[in-house]
């Protein structure tokens, strides 16, 4: 039996509520751009984001295009499945100007979760805290300033950006560790992605959690039954109970 000295957390549709404010911040500024009416109904406008904005973060992940590209590259496709013109063309500057008035929109709609203040309230003083986070650390800093949470952490955050590899490797999910001073097997990883956090916390050592809200639109659903070594959890009020309940050492996948 193993005790479980240190929590790492995902950001984004974990502790911070990424979908809705993103759902929330592009029909507003659709609306502003005169675009909303282009779809039959506000639901496949974000549907159409969110499917352009996973094929350019996998890009982004796998290292073919930096942060600031891969945002500049989901306006030109968006724009472009739209039919306007010289979509794919459009200079940097100005696919910039309109991200950032998608990201203002967005940011006025900023949330946490459910459960994600009371969780982390209840985790400070038993446990080491942090986060791992495919994204820039200025960027999560940012939003879990405005959403306060930051306090939590301090500087125990570890971003692909700065890291230089993206999750699910292991390689960040072991400088999250360090930066709690534990080794692997002592800290538990809680993330929203079957296979970007919990798999990958698993075959880094670490013990996983997946938070499985339902489908979030970044993973969170499958089909099946969760890969093994996987505990699941349907909300954030189940962790501490999921914490304190038994664990076995994990083993990396070999």
């Amino acid at each position: 039996m193993v005790a479980v000295r240190g929590v790492l957390f995902d950001i984004d549709d974990t502790l911070f509520d990424y979908s809705g404010s993103d759902e929330a911040g592009l029909l507003a500024h659709l609306g502003t751009e005169g675009l909303l009416d282009r779809f039959p109904e506000p639901a496949a406008a974000v549907r159409l984001w969110r499917e352009v904005t996973r094929a350019e973060y996998a890009r982004y992940t796998a290292g073919e295009i930096t942060f600031a590209e891969h945002r500049r590259a989901r306006v030109r496709r968006f724009l472009a499945r739209l039919g306007q013109p010289d979509a794919r063309n459009m200079p940097d500057e100005e696919a910039g100007a309109w991200f950032a008035g998608y990201t203002a929109c967005r940011d006025a709609a900023r949330r946490a979760m459910d459960g994600a203040p009371a969780v982390l309230a209840e985790f400070a003083p038993r446990y080491r805290l942090g986060a791992v986070s495919n994204s820039s650390l200025p960027h999560q800093r940012e939003k879990l300033e405005a959403i306060g949470l930051l306090g939590y952490f301090g500087q125990a955050l570890v971003c692909s950006v700065e890291h230089g590899e993206a999750k699910p490797a292991p390689g960040i999910f072991l400088a999250g560790c360090a930066l709690l001073g534990l080794e692997p097997h002592e800290v538990a990883y809680v993330g929203n992605d079957h296979a970007v956090d919990a798999v990958g916390a698993r075959d880094a050592g670490l013990h996983a959690y997946w938070l499985d809200r339902g489908d979030t639109g970044w993973g969170g659903s499958r089909e099946g039954a969760p890969a093994e070594g996987v505990r699941v959890i349907r909300s954030l009020s189940e962790l501490p109970a999921a914490l304190a309940a038994p664990v076995t050492p994990a083993a990396p996948a070999g």
